[in-house]
């Protein structure tokens, strides 16, 4: 889909520390997602460039990988060097038994 210039992290080798941008929309936040994680959606990333950091890691997530690979390659293009691509999304990061939590409390899903 973009070729091998997308740099992207597996689940299992996100750095400690990363900043996970969260870009589902708000139901699949609200159904679960990894801890300390911080929810942009998608369509409001344009509008909301100055929250996103342009250093350290930055590992941009959705449910399967598509979204957040959109995204990253926005963020590429608009400057940001330290943007990667969460590779197979949230159903990749609960599959590596990395956490999963709710705002609520509820079991965590990936929807």
């Amino acid at each position: 889909m973009f070729g091998s210039q997308l740099p992207g992290v597996t689940a299992g080798n996100v750095p400690d520390g990363a900043y996970l941008l969260d870009v589902r929309e708000q139901d699949e936040w609200d159904a679960g997602h990894a801890p300390g994680a911080h929810h942009l959606p998608m369509q409001e990333v344009p509008a909301r460039l100055d929250e996103i950091p342009s250093d350290g890691d930055v590992v941009v997530i959705c449910r399967m990988g598509g979204r957040s690979g959109q995204v990253v390659n926005y963020l590429i293009n608009n400057g940001w060097d330290n943007v990667r691509n969460l590779e197979g999304g949230m159903k990749s990061w609960s599959a590596a038994s990395r956490e999963v939590v709710t705002d609520d409390g509820t079991p965590a899903r990936i929807i």
